[in-house]
């Protein structure tokens, strides 16, 4: 059940940043993240009180905010890049350092031991991620290549604190620190913004646009935040973190761009990878519960 729910929050988020990349190329992109998590706010608030939650305490509520601080900074770096850079070369390094990073923690601090067979898998997907997103780069971009891919590093980051901080998430607290990591990420936005000088209005058709990716974005959140809780970190992470498939899935059926020979290449890994993950969750190692004091 792990295994599904992580590929199913891989699909809103594939879908909530095939659906950003477009606005944040039409729109300020900060502005984009902002009104973006306004809309995840409202969303996860209203489901909170659906949701059981019969202990709410202040460790659960901080893990919240902490993921919430990632999620402010990836996606403000995530849209900044892919407004000004290429997708092709912005997501794919935000992708492979939230990968990378939250597997590291999870085997050397929460002392996770996948099992070999999911080893392979996991050794499979960076460059599956990689292949999948990756296109021909125009020697005239300079500048604007190396602006995209530094914007994509600091976004990386930002979303390996999100998935390691959600990880450590008492079940027991229900959605409510999920809330707490939506208001963190609005007010870790906002300075980011008048730092830079961003504009932060958005009227019309575009304000509905973007809260509704914000609203996708954390019904993805919601959906991983339970991966983890079912499966090992290292696992849930990765098969969360090939959501690039989706975007070039989408840009061949909606946009009917064409596929070259590298992402046919990436997509068959990145099948293989899920596969192998799910053989491998089949007959799971014993967890590590991420939330042993």
């Amino acid at each position: 059940m792990g295994e599904t729910l992580a590929l199913a929050s891989a699909v809103f988020f594939g879908a909530t940043h095939f659906l950003s990349a477009l606005l944040a190329r039409r729109v300020d992109s900060t502005a984009l993240a902002l009104h973006a998590q306004l809309g995840g706010t409202a969303l996860v608030l209203a489901a909170a009180f659906l949701v059981p939650a019969s202990s709410v305490g202040a460790a659960a509520l901080g893990w919240g905010a902490l993921s919430g601080i990632g999620t402010g900074v990836g996606v403000t770096f995530l849209y900044r890049g892919v407004s000004t850079g290429r997708l092709s070369i912005v997501v794919p390094l935000s992708d492979v350092g939230a990968v990378v990073l939250p597997v590291l923690v999870g085997v050397v601090l929460l002392g996770e031991r996948p099992s070999p067979t999911a080893w392979l898998g996991i050794a499979i997907a960076p460059p599956a991620l990689w292949l999948v997103t990756r296109a021909r780069r125009d020697r005239t971009e300079g500048g604007r290549t190396a602006t995209g891919s530094a914007n994509g590093l600091i976004a990386g980051a930002g979303f390996a604190l999100q998935f390691i901080a959600l990880a450590r998430v008492d079940p027991a607290a229900g959605l409510w620190p999920l809330v707490a990591s939506r208001l963190a990420a609005v007010l870790t936005i906002v300075p980011l913004a008048v730092t830079a000088g961003a504009g932060l209005r958005m009227g019309g058709r575009f304000l509905l646009a973007a809260a509704g990716t914000g609203a996708l974005g954390t019904l993805a959140i919601v959906l991983y935040t339970f991966a983890t809780q079912q499966q090992l970190l290292a696992i849930a992470v990765v098969l969360t973190a090939l959501y690039p498939v989706i975007p070039v899935v989408l840009g061949l059926t909606v946009l009917r761009e064409r596929v070259t020979a590298s992402q046919a290449t990436g997509l068959g890994l990145a099948a293989a990878a899920v596969a192998t993950i799910a053989l491998a969750g089949a007959c799971p190692p014993t967890l590590v519960s991420a939330h042993a004091s």
